[in-house]
């Protein structure tokens, strides 16, 4: 599975949108960051994005089971420390409600914790890299011409 998102900040403002698939997320500093606190921030939506994997995954996997589910409750609780701040951990914890056994949902929850594809992918260092930036002067000035590349051959 491929996809993209996006982010395009307001202008004037650090206040952003966010979108994918025609959905749309509101993204925002906390005002004592500079922001006017109208969304979610970076760290918030990390974390958002475990607990909505694990929601999504104990459904798909209950109806593949042949399990119905009435309700799926995900928290996910972490911090961001150090200098530059990085993520300490995410904890997270579950609640389910099904018309099954307790130990079968038990064991959908475990199945889950196992598969979930957010979470391994952080259990695993997902890498992250910047491919592009380009800058767009806002005062009329011309944009400078960017670095010469070398190819690192010498000749």
């Amino acid at each position: 599975m491929s996809f993209e998102v996006r982010t395009d900040s307001l202008p004037g403002t650090p206040t952003a949108l966010g979108w994918a698939r025609g959905h749309t997320v509101v993204i925002d500093r906390p005002a004592d960051g500079g922001g006017q606190d109208l969304g979610f921030n970076g760290a918030e939506l990390m974390h958002l994005a475990v607990a909505a994997c694990v929601s999504n995954d104990l459904f798909r996997e209950a109806r593949a089971l042949g399990l119905r589910l009435t309700r799926v409750a995900v928290t996910a609780r972490g911090e961001f420390t150090g200098s530059p701040q990085v993520s300490s951990g995410i904890d997270y914890s579950v609640e389910v409600w099904g018309d099954a056994p307790d130990a079968v949902l038990r064991e959908l929850v475990s199945r889950v914790d196992a598969i979930a594809e957010i979470p391994n992918s952080l259990r695993q260092g997902t890498v992250v890299r910047l491919s592009e930036a380009t800058v767009h002067r806002t005062d009329g000035a011309p944009a400078a011409d960017p670095a010469p590349r070398t190819s690192g051959v010498s000749g």
